[in-house]
């Protein structure tokens, strides 16, 4: 069975404050599923992240610094999954977050989960999801995040938003052109996932709340996004 290579993003650990609800039923999850396959996590930056960009953006800070406080961030965010998922001993999971490829492949071999943040600047931990499932040779990388999954436009602004089940990887792509890649940018999902996802041939799961994951990796049915 091949790894699976989940993106949690950051806004669904830290909404505001740490979501201490979402990750005890995201533990349990783990702790069940990891029991048949190796899984890797990589954590957004969340509000976190978006707070600390904001003051060095008005601070007249340039991208790549803000760009190096976003990683960080999602290194932090790293950190406290990692600990929160061994704390109860059932789960073999790191607790020094790897900051490469080859550490994640390295760290694989002794624990059952590896949980790292960003990578590299200039992508967002979407980004860093897709690449870590093409090194790690994985068809599909699931994307956990705070919002159903894939709609027209943003639900949270708009109510004539529809909801998209399933979207091939061209018409996402035409979706993505219209968005604009900045530090801190919140998408289900972004180009350099993208990019790497197609050209790969990767199927690409977006999924809300852990529930839902179970029930996609479990094969019992889940309400999501498939893009393929």
């Amino acid at each position: 069975m091949h790894t699976i290579v989940i993106s949690v993003g950051g806004s669904i650990i830290v909404p505001e404050d740490v979501d201490h609800k979402f990750l005890a039923e995201l533990r349990k999850v783990i702790a069940k599923i990891s029991l048949k396959h190796k899984i890797v996590i990589c954590t957004g930056g969340g509000s976190t992240a978006r707070r600390y960009i904001g003051v060095l953006k008005k601070a007249g800070a340039n991208n790549y610094m803000q760009d190096t406080v976003g990683i960080d961030a999602t290194r932090l965010n790293a950190r406290l999954v990692a600990v929160f998922l061994s704390a109860n001993a059932l789960i073999r999971c790191n607790t020094e977050v790897p900051k490469s490829l080859e550490e994640i492949k390295f760290l694989l071999k002794t624990h059952n989960v590896v949980v790292c943040g960003g990578l590299r600047h200039g992508q967002t931990s979407d980004g860093t999801t897709a690449e870590i499932a093409e090194y790690l040779d994985s068809p599909e990388m699931i994307n956990l995040t705070n919002v159903r999954g894939l709609f027209t436009k943003d639900p949270r602004k708009h109510r004539d938003a529809k909801f998209i089940q399933r979207i091939s990887h061209a018409d996402f792509t035409k979706m993505l052109e219209k968005i604009e890649a900045k530090p801190g940018q919140h998408f289900v999902l972004d180009a350099v996932a993208e990019e790497i996802a197609r050209k790969n041939c990767m199927k690409v799961v977006i999924l809300k709340g852990a529930s839902n994951l179970e029930g996609y990796v479990e094969g019992k049915g889940f309400e999501g996004t498939v893009v393929q």
